[in-house]
């Protein structure tokens, strides 16, 4: 039995593939692996996976883990010997990055273009077996163009400047119970201010067809292109692929920004996991 699991910061969704067939799928809570020590990962692992698996962690021979902060030789070792402390009957144990994640999901054993638009932002030149180029996303603060967090920060950003119609500004603050001095809390002092931007998200999905708030979503999305996909070589002979929430709840906006961009949208999934089954049962 083959386990892959592919894990955010807010949640890690395992599956069991058995012959290439879906035995079990398990949601635990997520952790991003450069932020946890072995020990941490161990304990939670064997809390939260370990009795959901029951006797299938007998019979799991490999394990495919793709990860947020599984970016460097130190991490992936952490996460593997956390992994093989709870599943011992595994004799192959690999871990990868969520961006591998997604370029595997999106475009299996084919040279491509993958990207993920959800909270965070990233992109990757794929030559069918790994990643040939990557721009750095840099983050919210200095990139992430086109991310849930930064079309919360551009929103907010606006609302607060009275830079929308004011009764859409008004309708906003009240439907989530905000106000200028609970958003510079919630975005300075608490922590994971980039998943408050984030949230704000489903209102701007609601409200496509307001001038403004369409503007924002296409003009991230433009940017989006502009300082990541334009870097790759021969970024015009291939689809832009995606995975995440935002470029699944925006597709018509990122298709829009796309064609104005010289580009052209492929695949889109909210979630890397079937294309995850598909590529580790075709192997």
């Amino acid at each position: 039995m083959i386990l892959i699991a592919d894990c955010g910061s807010t949640k890690i969704d395992w599956c069991v593939l058995n012959n290439d067939k879906v035995e079990k799928q398990i949601f635990t809570c997520g952790m991003n692996a450069i932020m946890l020590t072995e020990e941490e990962m161990r304990s939670r692992i064997a809390e939260e996976l370990r009795p959901e698996l029951g006797t299938l962690a007998e019979q799991i021979t490999e394990v495919y883990f793709y990860g947020a902060g599984c970016i460097s030789a130190e991490v992936c070792g952490n996460v593997a010997s956390a992994i093989r402390a709870n599943v011992p009957s595994a004799t192959k144990i690999e871990v990868y990055s969520d961006l591998l994640a997604a370029a595997r999901a999106l475009c299996g054993r084919q040279t491509g273009i993958a990207c993920i638009l959800g909270t965070g932002a990233n992109s990757c030149l794929y030559d069918g077996k790994g990643i040939s180029a990557n721009v750095s996303p840099l983050g919210y603060i200095l990139g992430d163009e086109g991310s849930g967090a930064v079309l919360g920060k551009l929103f907010l950003g606006d609302v607060l400047k009275n830079q929308l119609p004011a009764h859409i500004s008004a309708k906003f603050l009240q439907e989530y119970d905000l106000d200028l001095l609970t958003i510079i809390r919630r975005v300075y002092k608490e922590p994971q201010g980039n998943r408050f931007l984030a949230s704000v998200t489903p209102f701007l999905s609601a409200n496509i067809s307001v001038p403004e708030i369409h503007d924002i979503v296409f003009n991230a999305f433009k940017a989006f292109f502009k300082r990541n996909i334009h870097q790759y070589t021969g970024y015009q002979e291939h689809p832009i692929n995606f995975v995440g929430s935002i470029a699944y709840h925006f597709k018509p906006v990122l298709e829009e920004a796309a064609e104005a961009s010289g580009c052209k949208v492929g695949t889109i999934l909210k979630s890397p996991m079937d294309g995850l089954v598909k590529f580790h049962s075709s192997k």
